[in-house]
């Protein structure tokens, strides 16, 4: 059977029984949205290269714990956002550094204001509580569902969904000035 007509699960086993390709394929498969996630999270594109390499070393080197009981890619996600969660913990007293235009891409009339609009957004992102950062950027951001989302987490649904309501409350507060722009 080929390494991409394999289910991840299979991967994991292959994987654990010395198939060199069957990590990769596992990374092909799931690195565009762990790198999606860990640069929203971090915001800088070298913390987030390093934060997904990182996880996926670790990733790599725990596989035979992996217990089955989320799916392949939660697991991965939880890896690499506690790996991100780390980062920011060590690093709180670091400035933020805007996106670098070529991140943001033009989408409407005004470039520039969209530009200005998704910086304020994400400035706005970095002051949130980690905890509720994660969970907005998971869920309204990368649009993962409340459920996958909890089991990454691993915290109960009704937790991931106060999160995102704090975080949305939050957010409407600190972006207030931007109703109204573009109309």
């Amino acid at each position: 059977m080929s390494v991409t007509t394999r289910s991840d699960l299979e991967l994991v086993d292959a994987h654990r029984g010395g198939d060199r390709m069957a990590f990769d394929e596992l990374v092909r498969r799931h690195g565009d949205r762990l790198w999606a996630v860990a640069l929203r999270t971090l915001r800088h594109r070298e913390d987030a290269a390093d934060a997904v390499q990182e996880a996926l070393v670790s990733a790599y080197r725990r596989i035979d714990g992996y217990r089955g009981e989320a799916s392949v890619s939660a697991w991965l996600h939880r890896i690499v956002v506690n790996v991100c969660i780390d980062r920011i913990r060590r690093e709180r007293v670091r400035p933020t550094v805007p996106w670098p235009e070529r991140d943001v891409p033009a989408r409407g009339p005004d470039p520039v204001q969209d530009l200005t609009t998704r910086l304020a957004v994400g400035d706005a992102l970095a002051l949130l509580p980690i905890e509720q950062r994660v969970a907005v950027v998971l869920v309204d951001v990368q649009g993962y569902p409340v459920a996958e989302v909890a089991a990454i987490l691993q915290v109960p649904p009704g937790t991931v969904k106060s999160r995102c309501a704090r975080g949305r409350a939050r957010l409407a507060v600190l972006l207030g000035h931007l109703r109204g722009v573009g109309t």
